[in-house]
This record gives C-alpha cells, sequence and structure tokens, in this order.
C-alpha cells in the first residue's frame, strides 16, 4: 500500500550500503542469496518458537532483498537477477508462514488461507507483469506502470512493507498468531482482488474490438 512512498525514503540509504558492497566486488546476486539463507532462517526459527531470533532474520532477509536491487543498479542489472529476487520473495514469504503453523498449531487454518491469497495475488501481478510487457502497454497507453524493477507490481492493500510488519508483529506476538494470520489474509485477498481489478480493466481497453457476423 505504501511501497512506493517508502522506496523514494530509503532508496538514498540504500545506496551508501550498495556503493560499498559494489566497490568490494560483492554482486546483487550473493545478496539476493544472504537474503533467502536468512529468509529461510527466520521460518525455521518461528517453527522452532525463537521468535527474537526469527524476528532478528526475517528483518535482515528483508534488508538484504531491498538492497540486492541497489547494488545491481550500480553494474549491469539483468533479467536473470530480477527473477531470482522474486523466487526468493515468495520462497520466504511462505516459509515463515509454514514456519509459524508448525509452532502454532491453532493457526494453521488461518495460514493455509493465507498461502493461498498469496497464491492468487501473485499470479494476479506476475500475468499481469508478463502482459504489459508482452504488448509495451506502457509506452501504448502513457500509463506509469512500473519503476526500475524487474517486474511491474500493481498496487494493492498488502504489499512487502505491509508483509513485512505482519510477520513483525507474529514475532512479537506469536500467541496472537491466528488472528494476525486472518486479518494479513484477508488483506492480500483484497490485493489480489485489486490487480485483477486493475488488469482486467486495463487489458480490456487493449483488446481488439470484434466485428458483427
Amino acid at each position: 500500500m505504501i511501497d512506493q512512498t517508502l522506496r523514494r525514503w530509503y532508496a538514498p540509504r540504500l545506496e551508501f550500503a550498495a556503493g560499498f558492497l559494489h566497490r568490494h566486488s560483492v554482486s546483487a546476486a550473493v545478496v539476493t542469496l544472504i537474503g533467502l539463507i536468512l529468509g529461510l532462517g527466520a521460518g525455521v526459527s518461528a517453527g522452532f518458537s525463537w521468535w527474537w531470533l526469527a524476528l532478528v532474520l526475517w528483518i535482515a532477509s528483508r534488508l538484504a532483498d531491498g538492497l540486492d536491487g541497489a547494488v545491481a543498479r550500480l553494474g549491469t542489472p539483468n533479467a536473470v537477477g530480477g527473477y531470482w529476487d522474486i523466487v526468493a520473495d515468495f520462497t520466504v514469504y511462505g516459509a515463515f508462514v509454514v514456519g509459524v503453523a508448525v509452532a502454532r498449531p491453532e493457526a494453521r487454518l488461518a495460514a493455509v488461507v493465507l498461502l493461498c491469497a498469496y497464491y492468487v495475488s501473485g499470479v494476479a501481478f506476475l500475468a499481469w507483469s508478463a502482459l504489459v510487457e508482452k504488448a509495451r502497454a506502457e509506452q501504448a497507453s502513457g500509463l506509469e506502470l512500473g519503476d526500475e524493477r524487474s517486474l511491474r507490481f500493481v498496487g494493492g492493500l498488502a504489499e512487502g512493507f505491509e508483509t513485512v510488519v505482519a510477520y513483525v508483529i507474529v514475532c512479537i506476538f506469536p500467541d496472537r498468531a491466528e488472528v494476525i494470520f486472518w486479518v494479513f489474509a484477508a488483506m492480500v485477498a483484497v490485493t489480489a482482488v485489486q490487480r485483477v481489478w486493475f488488469a482486467s480493466s486495463h487489458l480490456s481497453k487493449r483488446s481488439p474490438s470484434r466485428r458483427p457476423g
């Protein structure tokens, strides 16, 4: 919901750290891998109910996720890096939910619903991203559909920042994991609807009209 606003705030701060890593020949791929490992560690820690360790690893993972793109832009960004970045993101999002479900049995149904909502929301924006790239809709329609990242993201109620906050709250209040997951699953579901509506409305404008008869 506020990812774009936050990006304008933290981007200059990431550039300093990215410059340091770039000067020491640390590639964006390495940063992505580190973020993936930290994120998986957060999920495993949650599964063992090591909530404060899970919190630290989760935040560190999300910092790495923001940093890898900044490092890539100092060199030569490529499609492979963007691809692995989104794969890593979805992997750690799901891993954390699974970890919480292991530790908190009462939250398992909510966890399943949340994973289902992730699935629908992810398909909605990835399909849109692919269609936009294929049709070059940004140039044709004059819409500002994305930014410098490899994939074009359709905004919604629950984006990256909201996911970070939801998981932080779970780490601090694990006894409320079921309620938190239900609430966040509802937010992700709303986001999926927003993305489907956005993509459908804009793609329908580009569809050629059929001649009668």
